[in-house]
């Protein structure tokens, strides 16, 4: 079996209201039509209080509501989410729980991230990690070469129209649950919402970004209990420092069989022989017609 049909929620770049056509003129003065990506916002609710309004591109809007109420430190592990409901025509999503909500004073600590579509965290996000330290769980790099190759071969948004990113959460060298997003921390909030909905455990995954490894990204992963973290894309040293001081495996610059580690090389296992010619390829959008 593949690793594109064993994965459980990948991308659908036909899905209605992801994209639409828009005429332009390319660099000739040719006219030309393309796909381009819809970005609409959501606001998200908690019980009777607003909180945040992201722009999305609207799929999964009740797994990016409760991945990002839970990595803002909003919903506790055992709280119980009792309805999460999803109006269409007015762009919002409203999660109820077992307990009241009050969160006037977290709201006044907003901080704008570095993430397109510019992501919101709040300022005592950083609380969440203070004493965490993940699983030391081992990599081999025989996942990372066969993660890298199917994800960049399965159909998707950024192939069909570009301006997105991917997240993906993999186990050993299967992608499991792949989002994608006009911002990467939806991406991230929304494997985050699916790994709270199924109860699944982050202690034996990997999370696959297409986007930059900020402290966002890294405290993020983190508070998902995942232990490795790897982009195709940079770093930055704040994020490098945060990985070093969670215990969390950092891993970017990913093109075919390279790679830079910059936190928790002690736990790769180099078990796979390492071929260099056309290893440069890179993950190219289709053309329009």
């Amino acid at each position: 079996m593949s690793h594109a049909k064993a994965c459980l929620i990948m991308p659908n770049p036909q899905s209605a209201g992801l994209t639409r056509q828009v005429q332009g003129m390319d660099h000739s003065g040719e006219l030309l039509e393309l796909q381009v990506v819809e970005e609409r916002p959501l606001t998200i609710w908690l019980n009777g209080q607003e909180i945040v309004t992201a722009m999305t591109i609207g799929d999964y809007p009740e797994f990016l509501a409760q991945g990002f109420l839970s990595n803002q430190g909003m919903l506790a592990h055992d709280e119980v989410v009792q309805s999460i409901e999803f109006d269409k025509e007015l762009e919002v999503v409203v999660v109820r729980t077992d307990r009241p909500t009050n969160y006037e004073a977290k709201l006044k600590k907003k901080t704008r991230t570095s993430g397109c579509a510019i992501g919101t965290v709040f300022g005592d996000i950083m609380e969440g990690i203070e004493g965490l330290k993940l699983p030391q769980t081992h990599l081999r790099t025989s996942w990372l070469y066969a993660l890298s190759h199917s994800i960049n071969q399965m159909p998707s948004l950024y192939l069909s129209a570009g301006a997105i990113h991917g997240t993906v959460l993999c186990h050993e060298d299967q992608p499991l649950v792949y989002m994608e997003d006009v911002g990467r921390h939806n991406a991230v909030d929304k494997v985050a919402g699916w790994m709270r909905a199924t109860q699944t455990v982050g202690s034996d995954k990997i999370l696959y970004t297409t986007g930059r490894l900020t402290s966002e990204m890294v405290i993020k992963c983190a508070l998902m209990g995942i232990p490795a973290l790897v982009s195709r894309s940079g770093f930055t040293a704040w994020g490098a420092e945060l990985a070093q001081q969670v215990g969390l495996t950092l891993i970017g610059r990913m093109r075919g069989h390279r790679f830079q580690c910059l936190s928790g090389k002690e736990r790769l296992i180099f078990d796979a022989e390492v071929t260099l010619p056309n290893e440069g390829t890179k993950h190219q959008r289709k053309s329009a017609q």
